[in-house]
């Protein structure tokens, strides 16, 4: 007998003494606030992720699901993420869950899974594989699907060979229980079920929908005799509700992100104190991921490596394929690094600027300076309600008045602000930051939610349009700002043969020309009345300068507390704040 078939008389009546949803999601809220119940770690002093994590985002997720449609029933079905291979070869790459996926269930070590959730009550359910005599003496013995109900805290766990038989007994039974408790009220099922049928009939809700950052669409889940639920298949339900809920990090979110964000933090600082001229990029890549893999447990980085120095600086995604961080660093180099380490699936993204020669020259000073202002500015008017747009625009204004300041750009002896206007209305600022602001971050980099149905669309201004959202901002959510100033030769190219543009661009820009570029990227969370900066890097000149010369980091004193910094440290597993 199969193990569902052993365990669904019980499982049918367990699901009917569930804990209503929201005492559920309380009670979750409050392991995860003492770090209690089942625990992720990767041992040593790396970050204790508590499970009910993910039992809140499931609670997120239905209730969600249940504003749509207050009488919304069935099953919510998705696949994890599948063990892949190298082209043709047997070799196997580091397999990293499916992102909806781990969001709900948490099964960052398990491949090939499907998991369920019932509606309305939340119930989880996972699928594992198990294996035969073959695989198990190569890979382990297949999993104990108890360990894995306890180590992940779930309700139920069982093999995916199971799952085909589960979701149609389930449906079936959601359909009959609504109308049992028809008829248990006194009235008559004629009359209100319509002669013996469910008012509504059970749906399964599958996940589908567009990434609007890759343009990829996420795949429904999929299974021998999944044609069955054709008439009762919803395929665009679940995909509003989890990416919206992805988009508002809840507090143990934030926790997970803040350890990430201390581990790439302190890898940022020990590439700055070891890079000196005659390096190669990629051994600050490598250092970088000896930090958060030795120190902090992350096996996995959040995205590839972007280690530019020199002319480098100015290719904005630097180190994919035919720029593999391979440059020589060279005396009078600046370094623009754009690393950042994942932990339990959960991303940092930052970028460090600095001079490889421990010194920066004037005019690498005035670009840092202006980006820094940049950063500043923002900070000071992130809050909920102001628009990810205009903060943009800020950005933009601020390094227009460095590169006038430095002479890149002529003022005209007018009004600086009137000026800098007229140059935004040139679209000027896309010049020298071709790309947007920054983006919402999570479980992936680019995290979703930027675009979603019924937010503001994207623009078609240059700049503005590579913004990965252009939404209004509330409280929970986490946002990388990263403003950057470069000197790209085409772009300049083309401005000087702009006729809005040209005239403000004078003979200095050609000193510019293969000095690359500098980018400041830190993750910041939208609080109540303002913004946090989870990411703990050194910003201020004398801080560069100091911690490159060998001083220690974090500082005894926080000298620019306009960035937000919230200082913290990892102990014990837990995230302490530190009093500068």
């Amino acid at each position: 007998m199969s193990s569902y078939g052993a365990r669904s008389g019980a499982a049918a009546g367990y699901m009917m003494k569930m804990p209503p949803l929201a005492d559920k999601r309380a009670a979750a809220e409050a392991l995860c606030s003492t770090c209690s119940g089942p625990i992720y770690s990767q041992g040593l002093n790396t970050f204790k992720v508590p499970m009910a994590m993910f039992e809140v985002n499931r609670a997120k997720v239905v209730q969600s699901m249940l504003e749509q449609d207050p009488s919304a029933k069935g099953l919510i079905l998705l696949e994890g993420g599948k063990q892949q291979t190298r082209y043709d070869t047997d070799h196997e790459p580091v397999f990293r869950q499916e992102s909806y996926f781990h969001y709900l269930f948490g099964a960052s070590q398990y491949s090939d899974c499907f998991g369920t959730l019932s509606l309305p009550d939340g119930e989880a359910t996972l699928f594992v594989p198990t294996y035969g005599v073959d695989v198990a003496t190569v890979c382990g013995a297949s999993p104990d699907f108890e360990f894995v109900k306890v180590e992940l805290g779930l309700e139920n766990v069982l093999d995916v060979e199971d799952l085909k038989a589960f979701v149609e007994r389930e449906m079936k039974r959601l359909d009959e229980t609504e109308i049992e408790s028809s008829s248990s009220d006194g009235l008559n099922n004629e009359e209100k079920k319509g002669g013996g049928e469910p008012a509504t009939k059970s749906k399964l809700y599958l996940l589908k929908g567009l990434n609007t950052d890759s343009g990829n669409f996420a795949t429904p889940a999929s299974f021998e005799g999944i044609d069955k639920f054709r008439d009762v298949r919803d395929d665009e339900s679940l995909f509003r509700s989890i990416s919206e809920s992805r988009v508002f990090k809840s507090s143990a979110e934030i926790d997970i992100m803040r350890y990430t964000n201390w581990v790439s933090s302190m890898a940022h600082v020990e590439v700055m104190r070891a890079a000196k001229p005659g390096m190669m990029e990629y051994q600050l890549e490598s250092l970088f991921q000896h930090h958060t893999y030795t120190h902090g447990g992350c096996r996995h980085m959040s995205y590839t490596c972007i280690c530019a120095c020199g002319p480098s600086a100015n290719i904005l995604h630097y180190g994919h394929a035919g720029r593999p961080n391979s440059r020589l660093l060279e005396e009078g180099m600046i370094a623009l690094l754009d690393m950042g380490a994942e932990y339990q699936c959960y991303a940092s993204d930052i970028t460090c600027s600095f001079p490889i020669s421990g010194s920066f020259t004037d005019d690498q000073k005035s670009i840092y300076e202006a980006v820094l202002a940049a950063q500043i500015k923002v900070m000071a008017m992130l809050k909920p309600g102001v628009t990810w747009l205009d903060m943009h625009r800020e950005a933009e204004r601020e390094i227009l008045k460095g590169l006038i300041g430095c002479g890149v750009l002529d003022g005209g002896g007018k009004d600086l602000d009137e000026v800098i206007e007229t140059m935004l209305d040139a679209d000027l600022g896309a010049i020298f930051m071709p790309h947007g602001l920054g983006h919402f971050i999570g479980i992936d980099t680019h995290d979703v939610g930027g675009y979603s149905p019924g937010k503001p669309a994207r623009s078609e201004r240059p700049g503005e349009r590579k913004l990965r959202t252009a939404r209004q901002l509330d409280e929970g959510m986490v946002v990388t700002v990263e403003p950057g100033c470069y000197f790209i030769d085409p772009l300049i190219d083309a401005a000087m043969s702009d006729e809005r543009q040209k005239r403000f661009l004078t003979e200095r820009v050609n000193d510019f020309r293969g000095f690359g570029g500098v980018r400041l990227e830190d993750d910041v969370r939208i609080t109540s009345d303002g913004c946090e900066n989870l990411t703990l890097c050194p910003r201020a000149i004398e801080e560069v300068l100091d911690v490159m010369s060998g001083g220690s980091w974090p500082p005894a004193t926080d000298v620019l507390p306009e960035m937000k910094r919230k200082w913290a440290t990892c102990k014990e597993g837990r995230m302490e704040f530190l009093d500068m």
